[in-house]
């Protein structure tokens, strides 16, 4: 059964498992994925690269539960148009949880198919090696031997057109699902079943019109899920809220907009953090975000800082990434910097040229997509912090915001 992507009902598309499926052009990637979600929803045709950029398509895959299925384009794309669709399905394996492998079973394995490989493998990614179109193709037994002990590979047979081999290519997936792609919690493990905490949550032009942002939902989703008791208030009735409880809340959450206010009303006895040092924590590397951040003191004029968002959105008029957090880099450091902005799926390639990067909370990417970032950075020896991390350094409350998450 396949959803909606936009739908608020489904799980997020960061949360999902990501099956990305590679090979070469026409080896049946896309009729594979239509066997697979049991649904037309790839174009399939008989002239090699039909299938261009990256197509992702959410889904249930039981039991696995809330997947993402990613259709490439050949890795033997030729051509200048031929080879940035190579680059984007080769950018695809920063986002990869589990690789499927098509091998073409009229040519066997090409070099191109080593190559792919060999990068799938290089990022430690659990890879399933499938030859499809096993109804129309005559290959002998020992030739698949062979392509099997090339790759150091089991090949699975299976036919999309008539899906015979789907349902056990189904399982591999499951059997090569990494077990921990879910189990770093958000906020559960903060508190025990039963403790109350209170998000605020700010309401401004910035907000989407009648429902809360990914981080927010998410966040209230686990507390009701691992029986904690949520209380959601504006910054303004903060006050109100707090002083209205019986019980002191165990954890307040704020939107890092309004963690100054938030922290001035909130008593010194009751743990603070926000919701982007959450996902720092839940999807990256909190250590290395917060370790970013004795960067900014060794800024000089004309550094360049790079403010790096997951996503594309509307910006508002005192946009958090293109306003708010220039002016308040300018305010604390006291130099004339340079900034530059990126959004989507990769840096800009001039990354070396940036002495800090100030990175988004990464509400709509999965975890191995943001880790693979921070490496990035971290092999370029270049700081990084979130969004949440920075604002409460530069407001002076960051050990407030972190002490929390400390165990």
């Amino acid at each position: 059964m396949s959803l909606p992507e936009n739908s608020l009902n489904s799980t997020p598309l960061a949360s999902r498992l990501h099956i990305a499926i590679f090979g070469k052009r026409n080896a049946g990637k896309s009729s594979l994925i239509n066997a697979i979600t049991n649904q037309e929803i790839a174009l399939v045709s008989p002239v090699a690269g039909t299938t261009t950029d990256p197509v992702f398509k959410a889904m249930e895959l039981l039991p696995i539960g809330p997947v993402v299925i990613i259709d490439t384009a050949g890795i033997d794309d030729e051509g200048v148009l031929g080879e940035l669709r190579v680059k984007k399905t080769y950018q695809v394996l920063n986002k990869t949880d589990v690789a499927i492998l098509v091998i073409d079973g009229e040519s066997g394995v090409s070099d191109y198919d080593l190559e792919i490989l060999s990068k799938i493998r290089e990022k430690n990614i659990p890879v399933v090696g499938v030859v499809n179109k096993k109804d129309s193709l005559k290959y002998k037994k020992e030739e698949k031997k062979k392509w099997e002990d090339l790759l150091n590979l089991p090949l699975l047979e299976v036919s999309a057109f008539k899906r015979e081999g789907i349902e056990e290519l189904k399982r591999q997936i499951i059997n090569k699902a990494p077990s921990s792609f879910t189990d770093v919690p958000l906020i559960s493990d903060l508190l025990n079943p039963g403790d109350l905490a209170v998000l605020v949550v700010p309401i401004d032009k910035a907000a989407p019109k009648g429902r809360l942002i990914l981080p927010q939902q998410q966040t209230i989703r686990e507390l009701l899920d691992s029986g904690c008791i949520a209380v959601v208030a504006k910054e303004s009735e903060l006050s109100t809220a707090l002083n209205s409880l019986k019980q002191k809340p165990k954890l307040v959450v704020t939107d890092s907009q309004a963690f100054k206010k938030v922290a001035e009303i909130t008593p010194e006895d009751i743990p603070l953090t926000s919701f982007s040092i959450l996902f720092a924590r839940y999807k990256g590397d909190l250590e290395q975000l917060v370790e970013g951040t004795k960067a900014i003191k060794n800024l000089e004029n004309g550094d360049k800082v790079l403010i790096s968002e997951a996503c594309t959105h509307h910006r508002q008029e005192d946009d958090i990434g293109t306003v708010k957090i220039p002016r308040l880099l300018k305010e604390i450091t006291k130099k004339e910097l340079s900034f530059s902005w990126s959004s989507g799926f990769t840096f800009p390639e001039n990354l070396d040229e940036y002495k800090l990067v100030i990175h988004c909370g990464g509400c709509m990417i999965n975890r191995k997509e943001m880790l693979y970032r921070l490496s990035v950075l971290k092999e370029k020896n270049i700081p990084v912090v979130n969004y949440g991390v920075f604002i409460a350094f530069a407001l002076g409350i960051l050990d407030r915001a972190l002490k929390p998450l400390k165990k």
